[in-house]
């Protein structure tokens, strides 16, 4: 019973090492774990990437933050005017990886996703940040970019790697 038990609590403590080294950073870290509720699914930046040529990327944010750059062939959704019946056309079963700036706008769609019965959706823990943070690719249409939408300067305090843009519409 006691090799039962310390084995459940060493899954128990790596997991939770793994949940807190989804991101580069300590500090973005801490942020992270307080902003989300974790109602989702979470992938760290470099799980996501072993999904690039299978799953589908769903970009939920929104579309002059999309215009800057984005994960190579992600789809756009959308947060503020996210509409479900705009992924009608994916099957239920797809591998749906959805990210925003940092993770929270993607949580929420995500949770949409799950909702509407979409069965393997996963949030991009940091979202396009980490991703680019971790040293992947973004793209403005089909041309790699350095550049990436970093919301507002404050958020855009997370943004290590790339150049920040800031446009508004």
């Amino acid at each position: 019973m006691k090799h039962l038990l310390f084995g459940f609590l060493l899954l128990v403590g790596v997991n939770s090492l793994q949940a807190q080294a989804k991101v580069s950073s300590k500090a973005y870290s801490l942020m992270l774990k307080n902003l989300l509720d974790h109602s989702v699914p979470e992938l760290s930046a470099k799980q996501a990437a072993t999904y690039q040529n299978t799953a589908l990327f769903l970009d939920a944010r929104e579309a002059h933050e999309y215009a800057v750059s984005h994960i190579k062939d992600a789809r756009f959704v959308g947060y503020d005017d996210f509409e479900i019946d705009s992924v009608l056309d994916i099957p239920k079963s797809k591998k749906i990886i959805v990210y925003c700036s940092v993770g929270y706008r993607s949580e929420k769609v995500s949770e949409q996703l799950l909702a509407a019965g979409f069965k393997d959706v996963a949030n991009l823990y940091g979202g396009i940040f980490e991703w680019k943070n971790s040293g992947y690719p973004v793209y403005k249409a089909h041309a790699e970019t350095e550049n990436v939408h970093a919301y507002d300067r404050v958020w855009g305090l997370w943004l290590k790697k790339g150049e920040k843009v800031y446009t508004k519409p």
